[in-house]
């Protein structure tokens, strides 16, 4: 291959491969992009003459450093933090910061480059950011995640600013964590800046900022429905998790006249043929947000079925919103989701869906929202979090909740543009538009800004 040809997705994903050894989540991303970009690249040659692919799947900055902290034992305890700066082309870095013990280098270059296209997506001014550590909160009291944060911050603060880099929360860092964060980034800087979103309303927060990512999933979900003429009303709803984005999914369901009929965590799942409902939904959120408590007491509770160690994917349902973690739907998963009549996926998690998986949703041309897309509403918000900050102002939640809802539909739009099929006027490949919408949103930007 000449360096002015395109290189065939096996030729790229072969120097991917030895360029990023031992990190399979990121190799998954990047290919996922790739099968889809590398045929817009061919049509326009001047993103491979810039070489614009290789460049995004090479993060701008990786920052890796150790996290000392004690223990309510007096025990000095060891853990890892990072911070992936992925690409800034058109704003500042933005992205979540993950505590969970799977955390490593991959994982986060992963999350960091899905986020790129995501925050192109949401047509805000933000680039692509991930960051965290591999610390398990499990168990842990507030005094040790106080001390763990204000240690992991101790480090990560000389990474960030309000015009360079702002984190948001992630998996295990929900508002708690950003709290201490902020206090510390504060005490380091004597700066009062919003350096971090999603943070409480008592200093700085955003309305709806909780509620967005969940919110956001089903809003995509309804859009692709009613593209069709359809609605989200009647419809059995299989949910993974049991976290924010997992219970705001269900809270949005049932107000769109769905039945969400699971919710899981890491130890199994929970089948309630019955449905979820608004009462029940406030004892998952007590259950979880405060007490910290495992989903198998909802079925103790309600009388629910409790499935453990597995996943809601073998459940009959119509819509299904992964909401827990990556490449928790296998091929295997997806094919029996088909068979149980699912016609639309809507991903709020990152990534959920195994390339197998993804492959046999498009070849059954059902409805399948990547959660670039699909999940976009929680750094939509972070956004208009940010915005406030700058303007030292709150706006209304209803104007954030009609910001929200706009962003999303245009997301779709966005994704439905350049997500069609030769030879089939009806269907919208939803990975492809997306991949494709972002991809153009950031390539032109880098391309104005040179080789840098």
């Amino acid at each position: 291959m000449t360096r002015d040809q395109v290189p065939t997705l096996q030729e790229f994903v072969e120097g991917l491969e030895k360029r990023n050894p031992g990190q399979p989540e990121f190799i998954q991303a990047v290919k996922e992009v790739a099968e889809t970009v590398l045929e817009h690249i061919r049509a326009n040659p001047k993103y491979h003459k810039h070489q614009i692919l290789e460049r995004l799947a090479e993060p701008d900055r990786v920052i890796s450093f150790r996290v000392c902290w004690h223990d309510d034992e007096g025990n000095v305890r060891v853990n890892r933090g990072y911070r992936i700066q992925n690409n800034n082309a058109i704003g500042p870095y933005k992205g979540g910061i993950r505590f969970h013990p799977t955390v490593n280098q991959g994982v986060l270059k992963f999350l960091a480059f899905e986020q790129t296209f995501k925050n192109a997506l949401t047509g805000l001014p933000m680039g692509g950011a991930k960051g965290g550590a591999n610390l398990d909160p499990k168990g842990k009291s507030d005094a040790e995640i106080m001390r763990f944060c204000q240690s992991f911050m101790s480090e990560l603060y000389r990474h960030l600013g309000e015009d360079t880099d702002i984190p948001a929360g992630d998996i295990g860092v929900g508002g708690r964590e950003i709290g201490y964060m902020f206090g510390q980034y504060k005490r380091i800087t004597n700066r009062y800046v919003g350096v971090l979103t999603g943070k409480g309303m008592e200093f700085g927060g955003s309305p709806i900022r909780i509620e967005a990512t969940g919110y956001g999933a089903v809003y995509f979900m309804e859009d692709m429905l009613k593209r069709i003429g359809e609605t989200v009303e009647g419809r059995t709803c299989l949910v993974s998790g049991s976290g924010n984005v997992a219970q705001h999914a269900v809270e949005k369901i049932l107000a769109l006249g769905g039945k969400p009929v699971t919710l899981s965590d890491s130890d199994g799942f929970i089948y309630d043929k019955s449905g979820i409902t608004t009462e029940k939904l406030a004892y998952i959120k007590e259950l979880k947000n405060k007490r910290r408590g495992r989903i198998e007491d909802y079925a103790k509770e309600f009388g629910a079925e409790y499935h453990a160690g597995k996943r809601p994917w073998s459940v009959p349902g119509e819509l299904a919103f992964p909401c827990a973690t990556q490449n928790e739907i296998t091929g295997e998963d997806a094919g029996v989701m088909l068979k149980n009549g699912v016609v639309a996926v809507s991903e709020g998690a990152n990534m959920p869906s195994t390339l197998d998986a993804v492959r046999l949703f498009q070849g059954a041309r059902i409805m399948f929202a990547p959660g670039k897309a699909a999940n976009a509403g929680g750094v939509a918000v972070s956004g208009l979090e940010m915005s406030q900050n700058s303007a030292r102002i709150t706006w209304k939640e209803a104007e954030l909740q009609r910001l929200l809802r706009d962003i999303m539909q245009e997301i779709h739009d966005r994704c439905q543009r350049y997500g069609g099929v030769a030879g089939d006027d009806k269907y919208i490949d939803y990975v492809k538009g997306a991949n494709i919408a972002g991809f153009v949103k950031v390539a032109d930007a880098m391309i104005a800004q040179g080789v840098v």
